[in-house]
């Protein structure tokens, strides 16, 4: 299980993309392996707390047994705290909309799933902010930026493949959190 340097705390992984999957589909499939992997790493699992992509991931997080309350985050884009997905643990309604995307893109790594315009949003601001951005390679805009950089600008400029990482399973998502998160979390502890 991969921790922080100081161990203090657990990493916050957004998991983002399509609002409706058909259950049983390969989204479906891939974000409830996605959640399940980053709670037996020790992560929490945050969303927009909604149905889709965002209720698998928080399935799978459920579904692991290093699973404990609190590792199910859901910021809702309403003010009704009933509408959170069942897996929720701490559901916090923003009343923000669209807005809370920026809010989900601060997390220390974005995960992206398929999606529409909604999660091109929350990836656009995780690639402003400098986040770790890794892209499923399954239908939406988690593919179309996948193994790609958003825009031209120099993030870091000792990591010449800054990009949205691609992934094709829940495994080598972990395997890019594992290699990745410490040095972009890194950069964000410099700041002040």
């Amino acid at each position: 299980m991969y921790k922080n340097e100081n161990d203090k705390r657990r990493y916050t992984i957004a998991v983002i993309g399509d609002a409706r999957v058909v259950p049983g589909s390969e989204k479906d499939i891939f974000a409830e392996s996605v959640g399940k992997m980053l709670a037996d790493e020790g992560h929490r699992v945050l969303t927009g707390g909604m149905g889709g992509v965002m209720e698998a991931a928080h399935r799978g997080a459920r579904s692991s047994t290093n699973w404990r309350d609190g590792t199910c985050i859901g910021l809702l884009p309403g003010s009704n705290p009933a509408s959170a997905n069942p897996y929720v643990d701490v559901v916090i309604p923003t009343g923000l909309d669209h807005v809370r995307n920026m809010v989900v893109a601060q997390s220390d790594a974005v995960v992206a799933i398929g999606g529409g315009a909604g999660t091109l949003t929350e990836m656009a601001f995780a690639w402003i902010h400098r986040r770790l951005i890794i892209g499923a390679n399954c239908d939406g805009w988690s593919k179309r930026l996948a193994g790609q950089r958003i825009d031209n600008r120099v993030r870091y400029p000792d990591v010449p493949e800054d990009k949205v990482y691609e992934a094709d399973s829940a495994d080598i998502v972990v395997a890019l959190l594992s290699r990745w998160l410490p040095f972009y979390n890194g950069y964000h502890k410099s700041i002040k």
